[in-house]
């Protein structure tokens, strides 16, 4: 799949996207993040990560910004707090691996066989990012959130081919972490740090966490009236 330089066909793109997002993402996030407010008070302090380092935090802030730039259609990742969500997960029991088998072996298989790596996600985060920084550096001679859009497409494009070696993380299983996540943290539930003010929901018509809306679900290409609702 390919999902840098979006196109014009972005909002089908996302529907899409919300496909492949477990619904607990999208209503209930992939941990227990706790309940982070969500919202555009320009007022409020900037987020400051919780697990991530300042350099991990500025390239992974580079890296969820080119997987979902922002464009007319819609919020970009920054935007949509993605980078937010992501470390919040940090410090989740999934961040963790406690919410699946974790003992060897460790092989290679298809993705309903489960998670086949010996790094929980926030130990494979911690190792990739630096490697992919240093990859980026050695390669071009800048920090990779240095770069222009087109440069850092490219770099995204090798990491999801396996083509940029990023050290013990093999870079095509970074980038599917990575646009997993990134893909949560868009459609999320903002009580868990992703899709601020619900931008994305409202972006594709997604009714939230409403108790009931079984009268519109067959009424295809009507659009919904009402607002989406967060859990919180």
């Amino acid at each position: 799949m390919k999902v840098i330089g979006i196109s014009p066909q972005r909002r089908n793109f996302l529907r899409k996207a919300v496909v492949a997002v477990p619904a607990a993402a999208v209503i209930g996030a992939v941990g227990t993040a706790g309940t982070v407010l969500a919202g555009g008070d320009p007022a409020a302090k900037p987020y400051q990560p919780k697990y991530f380092t300042a350099a991990e935090w500025t390239t992974l802030c580079a890296l969820v910004d080119r997987l979902i730039p922002a464009d007319a259609e819609g919020p970009g990742a920054l935007q949509a707090g993605v980078h937010e969500f992501i470390d919040l997960q940090m410090n989740t029991p999934y961040a963790y691996g406690k919410l699946w088998y974790m003992q060897a072996p460790f092989v290679d298989a298809p993705d309903e066989f489960g998670y086949q790596f010996h790094m929980a996600p926030r130990e494979l985060y911690r190792s990739a990012l630096p490697g992919f920084a240093q990859a980026v550096e050695k390669k071009t001679g800048k920090a990779f959130a240095d770069l222009p859009a087109a440069e850092r497409d490219a770099l995204i494009a090798q990491l999801e081919k396996g083509t940029l070696p990023i050290g013990d993380v093999p870079p095509a299983l970074f980038f599917k972490q990575l646009l997993q996540n990134t893909r949560e943290g868009y459609f999320c539930d903002p009580a868990h740090g992703g899709n601020k003010d619900m931008a994305a929901w409202r972006m594709i018509n997604f009714p939230g966490a409403r108790a009931d809306y079984m009268d519109w679900v067959e009424q295809y290409g009507v659009k919904y009236p009402l607002p989406p609702a967060s859990i919180a």
